[in-house]
């Protein structure tokens, strides 16, 4: 693995797992095995780090997900996958996902205000409802389209919050069995 790929994931742990603003450098560092000469030759600041671990979780979670959905056909059997695919990280049955510890966006949204950190979180966000919303093309009406996936949306962040936060690891079977009758 190269250097910046190193610290990324290094990073993306170390940040997933106590808090963006918890983690040092200097533990990025130590954790890593990279030096920090070399550390600031390839990200200018923690900043900088920051904003290119939620660009990598970023797409290691879409494409995760894409595959899980993509794999179950077309439609409504895809987005019914989204919840298969979720329960499987919630039970940490992924093994291109971190053990489960909630939502590393909602995470990071939290620990920063009127941030570039604020608008990269909505975009991962708008992504999964956009890509949502391409599967219910010709599922759902037109006019509901949107409604029905930020609808779909709603439901799997509200799965990952009560399992992360409450601990029921099957919240992702209950929000499937809501959307299978948002869906008919």
């Amino acid at each position: 693995m190269n250097k910046p790929d190193l610290l990324i994931h290094t990073a993306f742990k170390l940040f997933y797992q106590h808090g963006i603003h918890a983690v040092g450098i200097n533990q990025i560092l130590q954790e890593s095995g990279v030096a920090k000469k070399t550390l600031y030759h390839h990200f200018s600041s923690k900043e900088a780090l920051v904003e290119a671990v939620l660009i990598y979780q970023d797409q290691v979670f879409m494409d995760w997900l894409t595959s899980r959905m993509m794999a179950s056909g077309e439609g409504k059997a895809a987005v019914l996958a989204l919840f298969d695919a979720l329960d499987d990280w919630f039970h940490d049955r992924v093994e291109v996902l971190s053990p489960f510890k909630g939502c590393f966006f909602v995470k990071a949204n939290g620990e920063f205000s009127d941030h570039i950190v604020n608008g990269l979180c909505q975009r991962h966000k708008q992504n999964i409802t956009s890509f949502v919303q391409a599967h219910l093309v010709g599922c759902v009406s037109e006019l509901d389209l949107a409604d029905v996936a930020q609808s779909i949306s709603v439901l799997k962040e509200g799965a990952i919050a009560q399992a992360y936060v409450s601990g029921d690891l099957d919240a992702a079977k209950r929000a499937k069995a809501m959307a299978v009758t948002l869906l008919g």
